[in-house]
């Protein structure tokens, strides 16, 4: 049972979850199992599967920084992970979910709206496109493996504030991605702080963060257009 699995999960984690935010997660499985039927937006299915390997797994980043009170971006966070499962479990955090697919952003908002949650904004748009407000204004930004570590550095560094935080979820095997990286990080303005990997509770499964604190700010010229940022990776 969801319910179950999460209170386990958190306890493990040594992460306090209340009955809110417990029945949050469970409105927010049950959007994401009714939306998925129509649209593909995860190949994860199933209760347990679900609060480990998206909830779950996105709580534990809660244990590696301090997320109380920053205003977050998740850049791609497709069905809204880590970035909504985040703020269900510390509402208290101020959250842009970014995607380029609008139908995407659509259930995100649905699903905001029927958690009853605030200070969330669903904005479809590529990230390389974002406006210029949104540039130095993040305290953290987060992404889930949605591109080579030196793609996301460029696409999401730009938003954190100096003394800021980017936190790239990847899988526990991204050694060559990370020495892949090294220039970028340096480029925009970053410094490699810690690369930790960690076991989703109740599962073998094991997943690395990788912690990129910005050090300086990111040259104007960057990010790039995305064809040459594709072409031509730092």
């Amino acid at each position: 049972m969801l319910e179950e699995v999460l209170r386990e999960g958190f306890s493990s984690l040594g992460l306090s979850l209340d009955e809110k935010a417990l029945a949050r997660y469970r409105l927010y499985a049950d959007e994401l199992e009714e939306t998925n039927r129509v649209m593909n937006l995860t190949a994860i299915t199933g209760e347990d599967e679900v609060a480990r390997l998206h909830f779950l797994d996105s709580a534990a980043l809660l244990t590696l920084a301090d997320f109380s009170h920053k205003r977050v971006i998740d850049v791609g966070t497709g069905a809204g992970f880590p970035g909504l499962a985040l703020k269900i479990a510390r509402e208290d955090l101020s959250l842009v979910l970014l995607d380029s697919l609008d139908k995407r952003v659509g259930f995100l908002k649905s699903c905001c709206e029927r958690l009853a949650l605030t200070d969330v904004d669903c904005v479809h748009l590529r990230a390389e496109e974002a406006p210029a407000e949104y540039r130095g204004g993040f305290d953290i930004a987060v992404s889930r493996a949605v591109a080579r570590l030196n793609v996301l550095c460029e696409l999401c560094m730009p938003f954190v504030k100096k003394g800021g935080l980017f936190i790239a979820m990847k899988a526990s095997d991204h050694a060559e991605e990370l020495a892949e990286a090294k220039r970028a990080v340096a480029l925009l303005g970053g410094e490699l702080e810690r690369d930790i990997a960690y076991t989703i509770p109740g599962t073998d499964v094991v997943h690395s963060a990788i912690l990129i604190r910005k050090t300086g700010d990111t040259p104007g010229k960057y990010p790039r257009r995305w064809a040459q940022i594709k072409k031509q990776p730092l």
